[in-house]
């Protein structure tokens, strides 16, 4: 009998989270109609962090002439103070987001958050966990059913050096790599009530700090073990033997963001083989969104298409 993504959800509060995981997978009917892989763009896919800043509905709107299935929108990229308050003109806002998607026949599928639960200070990571669970409210707002998370990092270093390092950085001088586990492991866990009530899953992606590595980022989901908690899987973040890293967390995997370089990256180039990571993803089932970062420096409107098109071959769309 076939089992949809919701009766998995059901499934899950009688047994584990991963009996749960394989059970969506696995007993899935294989028929090529449940296989299909949704496509979805990414907004950062139009704007790097630099003036003037893309807007959320222009997105929206490309997404809809460009005929992709949703919309993934990252959180600093909307309107209004990142870290304020969800009050009631923010909220009108994400109304209007959601109804301008409805009339452009796309989906809002993932709010890309930032946070980080890798700090000694129990009052940041408190806060941190404040503003997640604001962002599970504001997807809940949009309609968005999943948010992603980071671990965050030591914030020993800054980002470009960071980048330079390709993602390693030293531990925060005093304290030890066990702790940032139990931070992050403590903070996460501080969400899921939130998560469930609102019906939105934390996407964890193996971003720069603890999920730098397959090993890092399962440690974590392991130890958490939730229906409301799986993988994000970045194609661009792992960034020496990508293709047995993405076997190794592609069972978790719960959403895809797929990157692209056109005109060389922000800060690191890689040739990603798709067709490879498609049959990756194909060997475990996965049948959600994968949504386009194009993080190249290549004009956007000329890049974004490209790339949908190079993942629509890969993956048959």
């Amino acid at each position: 009998m076939n089992m949809t993504r919701r009766s998995f959800l059901t499934a899950a509060a009688v047994g584990t989270a991963s009996a749960a995981f394989a059970a969506d997978r696995v007993n899935s009917a294989p028929s090529p109609a449940n296989k299909k892989i949704k496509l979805g763009v990414s907004t950062y896919s139009y704007w790097h962090f630099r003036r003037p800043k893309v807007s959320i509905e222009t997105v929206i709107e490309k997404a809809g002439r460009l005929g992709v299935e949703g919309v993934d929108i990252l959180h600093r990229q909307m309107d209004g103070d990142e870290k304020g308050p969800l009050d009631a003109a923010y909220r009108a806002y994400c109304s209007r987001l959601k109804r301008l998607a409805f009339v452009n026949g796309v989906d809002l599928i993932c709010v890309s958050t930032h946070q980080t639960f890798v700090s000694p200070k129990p009052e940041e990571i408190q806060q941190n966990v404040e503003h997640t669970k604001k962002c599970i409210e504001i997807a809940y707002q949009l309609g968005a059913p999943s948010i992603r998370i980071n671990t965050g990092r030591w914030n020993t270093v800054n980002f470009d050096t960071l980048m330079a390092n390709r993602g390693i950085e030293p531990i925060l001088p005093g304290h030890t790599e066990e702790e940032g586990f139990k931070w992050c492991i403590d903070g996460l866990q501080r969400c899921l009530p939130k998560a469930e009530e609102c019906g939105v899953l934390l996407a964890l992606e193996n971003h720069w700090g603890l999920a730098r590595t397959p090993e890092g980022l399962l440690r974590i989901v392991n130890a958490i073990n939730s229906p409301w908690l799986g993988v994000l899987m970045d194609t661009g973040n792992f960034l020496e033997a990508p293709y047995e890293k993405l076997k190794q967390i592609a069972p978790k995997t719960i959403f895809v963001q797929a990157k692209t370089y056109f005109g060389g990256g922000e800060w690191y180039t890689l040739d990603l083989d798709y067709q490879r990571i498609a049959q990756i993803l194909s060997e475990v089932n996965y049948r959600g969104y994968v949504s386009l970062e194009f993080e190249g420096k290549e004009e956007a409107d000329v890049a974004v298409p490209k790339s949908l098109d190079l993942l629509r071959e890969a993956f048959r769309i």
